[in-house]
Parts: structure tokens; sequence; C-alpha cells
């Protein structure tokens, strides 16, 4: 009987997963608790090796969640910089500016909206943040068509991923659609199960 029970809860923990796939979204507000817990592989000071920001950049992250990445983002550009963070939330927004208010940084901007269609100008940022996003967006060759076209010549998009998201894309396919974007896969830092990819415009 117990095997029964965890052979249905086995094939009900991967039709659900199936399902996440075949119908890619944002992970809801009130189920934050995932993008709150500890990133393994893809840490934050992995991320800014792989990023490599500078005082005075212009950031984009795309799906901030509730900020995981954004405060240190913030602090590495410094007081001159910008940190642009875009989301289809506007709950996920409102969480993270006010960490980045409790926090005394001001150089953090919120903008609601969907990555299929990015309200910025052509080559206005320097660097784009998407981790464990790209995969929840439907149209992924257009978001990053979307982000091609806001990188300035020379910036680069730097994308995390962790295998076990029911919505992770894998080094192969990032690849494949971010040359297809116009974007130039550099490299990847980390194992296929938990990497930072980066690209350049």
């Amino acid at each position: 009987m117990l095997r029964r029970l965890l052979w249905l809860s086995l094939a009900a923990v991967i039709a659900a997963a199936l399902w996440w796939r075949r119908n890619p979204s944002a992970c809801p507000y009130n189920q934050r608790f995932w993008v709150q817990a500890p990133h393994p592989f893809i840490g934050r000071e992995r991320l800014r090796g792989v990023l490599a920001p500078r005082a005075g950049e212009r950031i984009l992250e795309i799906g901030p969640g509730t900020g995981y990445y954004s405060l240190d983002l913030a602090t590495w550009i410094g007081p001159q910089g910008t940190l642009e963070i875009f989301d289809i939330q506007q709950e996920m927004l409102d969480h993270t500016m006010r960490r980045a208010g409790e926090a005394g940084l001001d150089n953090v901007i919120s903008t609601h909206g969907d990555a299929q269609e990015l309200p910025y100008e052509d080559g206005s940022v320097d660097a784009v943040i998407l981790i464990t996003v790209l995969g929840e967006i439907p149209d992924q060759a257009r978001a990053l068509a979307e982000v091609a076209r806001v990188l300035r010549p020379g910036g680069r998009l730097v994308v995390g991923e962790l295998f076990g998201d029911p919505h992770y894309v894998s080094p192969a396919a990032l690849r494949s659609r971010g040359e297809a974007a116009g974007l130039r896969f550099e490299r990847r830092d980390g194992p296929v199960f938990g990497y930072f990819a980066r690209l350049e415009r």
C-alpha cells in the first residue's frame, strides 16, 4: 500500500511538472517562498563573477521575484548606476522596492509589464539579467529579441538556470535561441544542473 502511494505521488509530481512546462507562467506571489529559498549553484557571488558589473551601469533585471539578487546588483553598480527591475507581477515589484527602501538603495526603478514587449529604448541598457525566468515566458524567442534590442552594442545577457525547475532551459536550448536573436553565447559557468550563461550582443 505504501509503495503504491509513493508511486502515485511520484506520478502526480511528474504530471504537474509536465503541465507547467507546457503552460509557462510566472511563480505566483503567494508562492514566493520558492524564489526566496537559497539558490544552489547560482549564488550571488557567482553571478557577480559572470556579470562583471561596473559602477555607473544601467542593468535590467527581468523577473526579480522578491529581490534575491536585486539588492546586491544595485549595490555593485553604485549610486551612480541604475537597476531597472521589470516584472509581470506588481506584487513582486512592490516587495522588492520595499526591501530596496529598507536597505537605503535609491538607484532601483520598477516597471510593470510583459517581457515579450520591453518598454525601453533600443541600445539603452548595459546588461540584462534573467535568472530562472526565461522558461516562464510563453514566447522565449520574442523575449530574447527584445533583450537584444534594448542591449547596447557589446552589452551582455546573463541567464541563470536550475535543473528541477519545471521551466528549466538547457544550455544548448539557450545557445540556439540566443543566437537566433542575435546574441553570441560567450560562456557557461557551472554544471548543466545549475549554471549561469553569458551572452553578448
